[in-house]
């Protein structure tokens, strides 16, 4: 269940999310290769609508509209990451909270992440105490 091809054992080749793995003497005790030893578990619409309290055609259309991710499985049948009730609860207390057309939840919820992105950047290039870039 590891991202390396068979021929690459022992030699640097391709890991999880195309970062190389070093194996042999390269390895020491700060370098960590990650394997998805488990599947991630996945929610069905059934379950998702359960626990967000949406009926679940209401839901479809969150994903016909693009609000919320979803995936196939090999029977068709739509499957969820487990954060999809907390996307669902955050798009309904946007419906309600702001009187927003699904079309405009869409944008608010895409400039939200652009805007967490953002913030995690800032946070990541110092502190506060540095002379401003504009100066």
């Amino acid at each position: 269940m590891n991202d390396r091809s068979a021929g690459a054992a022992g030699m640097g080749g391709a890991g999880v999310g195309g970062r190389p793995v070093r194996t042999g003497a390269e390895v020491t005790a700060s370098t960590t290769v990650r394997y998805a030893l488990v599947p991630v578990p996945r929610l069905s619409l059934h379950a998702v609508a359960r626990r967000s309290g949406l009926h679940p055609d209401l839901i479809r259309r969150f994903v016909t509209l693009g609000l919320v991710d979803a995936e196939r499985d090999a029977a068709g049948h739509l499957v969820f990451d487990p954060t999809a009730p907390a996307v669902l609860a955050r798009i309904q207390r946007l419906r309600s909270g702001l009187c927003l057309n699904y079309a405009s939840i869409g944008l608010v919820l895409d400039l939200l992440d652009r805007i967490s992105l953002l913030e995690a950047a800032l946070r990541g290039r110092g502190t506060r105490g540095e002379t401003p870039p504009w100066t």
